[in-house]
């Protein structure tokens, strides 16, 4: 199935590119979503006619990213949790609980920005993450403290 990106997507394509997608990935996700329009001729040419609009909608979009990624970069979020006495967690400090220690010190992060390579941390320490806030273009590193409650 031929599309035309409406959005950039990471390891697809830039706005604007017509690429072969497996046809449930296309009719599935990208199409409802709005990240992509079937590339027929009549689409094709409301896409050229709606271009500029686009194109400025993903440039604001990636200046607020930037923009996020300097209020949020080097900043320390503590998140206390139960622990036994060698330190280590009874459960577990995931993605949920990033979201939620970073709303309580007035930061909005999504659960989707956030990704733990190793998994959700069971150890207390200091950890340092990634943020990819606009794909792999704007990130922010952060710390995570996990204390014992």
């Amino acid at each position: 199935m031929e599309v035309i990106l409406l959005d950039r997507i990471p390891k697809l394509g830039e706005l604007g590119a017509k690429v072969r997608v497996k046809a449930g990935f296309g009719r599935n996700y990208l199409i409802p979503q709005g990240k992509a329009l079937p590339a027929t001729k009549p689409n094709i040419e409301i896409f050229e006619a709606r271009r500029a609009e686009l194109e400025k909608s993903a440039n604001v979009r990636l200046e607020q990213a930037r923009q996020r990624a300097a209020a949020l970069e080097g900043l320390l979020i503590a998140i206390a949790a139960n622990a036994g006495e060698e330190g280590r967690l009874f459960g577990s400090v995931g993605t949920y609980e990033i979201v939620q220690a970073a709303k309580a010190l007035g930061h909005t992060i999504a659960k989707n920005e956030i990704q733990l390579p190793e998994g959700p941390f069971r150890q207390v320490g200091t950890y340092d993450i990634v943020l990819h806030l606009h794909g792999d273009e704007v990130t922010a590193k952060i710390q995570i403290s996990v204390g014992a409650a």
